[in-house]
């Protein structure tokens, strides 16, 4: 039988103070695949871009077009001031097929839900940006799946949003998926 390395997840949970809202993928892509070394490193993933319309008017605000990369320091600090903090829902993983679907992902140790809401105590709402990550947090909070673009709430108040995929494979326009995330940040607190 092969053996698949074990992957343990590269990034520290990203918890501003006065954080709103958790916002949670599944798993970072591979490292070859990084333009930055932060939340949602590949450059044809679009929450940058999305999180760039909706904030700051212009989906490539936090993208730096000639090199191909996103703008890391802006990504961080569009985060913080409107009070977005950013983790993933695995902490440790196996690519059954070398790749970034999630498809092919197993989680063999998702993340300490309970303890990073701690640590962000006027966070009261989750967002999940996929199937599987909405999968891992229903499994947490003993909570239904929502469908996507709409939440769900937990016996002790938390609201559970189920975000379309910001990855290009999901088959939305991306401006539909900012419409929906809108209404995420909106409900959350979000915009100033």
């Amino acid at each position: 039988m092969e053996h698949i390395e074990i992957e343990k997840h590269p990034f520290e949970p990203f918890l501003p103070e006065g954080a709103k809202v958790l916002v949670l993928g599944t798993f970072p892509p591979g490292e070859h695949r990084w333009s930055m070394n932060f939340y949602y490193p590949n450059p044809i993933n679009d929450f940058w871009r999305i999180c760039g319309l909706l904030f700051l008017n212009d989906k490539n605000a936090l993208y730096d077009v000639e090199r191909k990369t996103f703008r890391e320091q802006e990504c961080r600090k569009l985060a913080t001031d409107h009070h977005i903090a950013l983790n993933d829902t695995a902490r440790e993983v196996r690519r059954l097929k070398g790749n970034a679907s999630d498809k092919y992902l197993e989680i063999l140790k998702p993340v300490p839900l309970q303890e990073l809401l701690d640590k962000i105590p006027d966070c009261h709402t989750i967002a999940t940006t996929g199937e599987k990550a909405a999968d891992v947090i229903a499994g947490l909070t003993g909570t239904t799946i929502p469908k996507v673009g709409e939440m769900v709430e937990s016996d002790s108040g938390l609201r559970i949003w189920r975000m379309p995929s910001t990855s290009r494979a999901y088959p939305m326009k991306m401006e539909l998926k900012a419409e929906h995330y809108a209404r995420l940040f909106r409900d959350a607190g979000c915009f100033s």
